[in-house]
């Protein structure tokens, strides 16, 4: 009986082509959708579970099966080391035979028959197989997604964190910015509003503390409502002209030739002092108010003046000196440059610069012929004094004494010569850079460059300047 079984035993199993291992595995990955290891173990678990319930095989079947198993799992059978097998083990002998037949096959190709034969068999292997990998490409999906979700929040936390340190930076920042300039303020301010407090509280040390302490913060309101003007100036760039045939330069009460104004350098300051620190890599035009030319004095349309700043303030002085454009504007003093203008030329150029404080500075245009070329300096106590000779004549310039607010123009009577304002008169950081400017003639008549220092109850200014003519 036993040679019977033995000799119905003799399979042919199902053998994979004869390739190299791993064109079979990459062959067996495309099939299934799943690397051959994977697949095997799940066949190898779908067998178990499944034979005798949802899928019935043949015992010769079953026989081909263990088959791949033993050869995956052992390699070819060696009969020398293989352990005896029982007189009566009928089914030992069949397996033994049916391993036996699979000869040297490799444990890639048996894995490889293995799922092969139990996809020919049974037709529910490849859907389970088909629900495994789409089970583990939803698992896969919703790694990624939550790594990503993950990623995501994990940047998003930075970023505020970022966004908060930055914010506090900027903060910090910001109060150290304003403390410097109070600090810078207060060591310019100290001497003078030490004395002024010692002459109002003599002896008395905590009212002039109190008082020094009030001027302070009152300088430092004024001095950032200064740049907020300031800021609102400087809201446009204008080229200057390019052409130029030739310039006049006037230090003073004379005039040199050959002075070309493109070849101001726009330079910038490396040093600057507390008054210009939100101003620097600056390059501004300011804007000044136009005229209405349909109103009741009559005045024809003056064109806006151009004005910049450069750094090379050390040079422009010395250059300045040496042509006479130096002089002295005294605590509570107004000093008018009177330019007529021209008939060889179309443009009016100006710089100037301060030693160590700033200045007032304006520009006016008075409508009046004159029958000379000549530069002209006047003195006042305050802008104003420049009308009181002539208070009969029907027509006055008015101008308001603090250059922080600008100045006013009021028609009064229409004998005086008429004034157009040109350039509001506010105080500029010419101690720390160059200001420089032009304006074209808006017909004959004679410049006013107003340099205020009225405000000042204490310190006079030393000016160094320069006017040219341009076309």
């Amino acid at each position: 009986m036993a040679s019977k079984v033995e000799g119905n035993q003799k399979v042919d199993p199902v053998r994979v082509p004869l390739e190299t291992d791993q064109g079979i595995l990459e062959s067996e990955e495309r099939k299934w959708g799943l690397p051959l290891k994977e697949a095997y173990k799940h066949g190898l678990s779908f067998y178990k579970e499944k034979e005798g319930k949802a899928i019935h095989l043949s015992y010769e079947d079953r026989l081909k099966l263990v088959a791949y198993t033993q050869q995956t799992a052992h390699g070819p059978l060696d009969v020398n080391s293989a352990p005896p097998l029982g007189v009566l083990d009928v089914i030992g002998r069949d397996r033994r035979a049916a391993w036996q037949m699979l000869g040297q096959m490799s444990q890639i190709q048996a894995m490889a028959g293995f799922v092969h034969t139990l996809d020919r068999l049974c037709p529910l292997f490849k859907p389970y197989l088909e629900a495994i990998q789409k089970d583990l490409e939803e698992k896969k999906q919703q790694e990624l997604k939550k790594s990503e979700e993950e990623k995501a929040h994990s940047e998003l936390q930075n970023r505020i964190i970022m966004e908060k340190e930055k914010q506090q930076s900027t903060k910090l920042t910001e109060e150290q910015q304003v403390q410097r300039i109070k600090d810078a303020l207060n060591a310019q301010t100290y001497d003078q509003f030490l004395q002024y407090a010692q002459q109002q509280y003599p002896g008395n040390f905590d009212q002039q503390a109190i008082l020094i302490r009030q001027l302070q913060d009152q300088h430092y309101q004024q001095y950032i409502q200064q740049l907020a003007v300031d800021q609102r100036l400087a809201n446009s760039s204008i080229d200057q002209k390019d052409d130029s045939d030739y310039e006049n330069d006037i230090s003073g009460k004379e005039i040199a030739k050959d002075c070309n104004l493109n070849e101001i350098d726009n330079g910038i300051t490396d040093n600057k002092e507390i008054q210009t620190i939100d101003k620097i890599n600056s390059e501004y035009v300011e804007e000044t108010r136009e005229e209405e030319s349909d109103g009741d004095d009559g005045l024809p349309y003056v064109e806006e003046a151009r004005m910049w700043t450069r750094g090379d303030i050390i040079q422009f002085k010395e250059s300045a000196r040496e042509g006479g454009g130096r002089l002295t504007v005294g605590h509570g003093e107004t000093v008018t440059v009177r330019v007529p203008t021209h008939p060889r030329a179309g443009c009016l150029c100006w710089e100037f610069a301060t030693d160590g404080y700033d200045i007032g500075f304006g520009l006016y245009f008075e409508w009046t012929k004159t029958q000379t070329t000549e530069v002209t300096i006047h003195v006042s106590e305050t802008d104003e004094e420049d009308d009181e000779d002539d208070g009969d004549e029907e027509f006055t310039a008015q101008e308001s004494n603090d250059p922080e607010i600008g100045s006013e123009i009021r028609s009064l009577n229409k004998q005086k010569p008429l004034l157009s304002l040109v350039v509001p008169i506010y105080r500029r950081d010419c101690h720390t850079e160059v200001y420089a400017g032009s304006h074209t003639y808006p017909g004959e008549g004679v410049y006013l460059l107003k340099f205020d220092n009225t405000y000042s109850l204490w310190r006079s200014k030393t000016l160094y300047y320069k006017v040219y003519y341009t076309q």
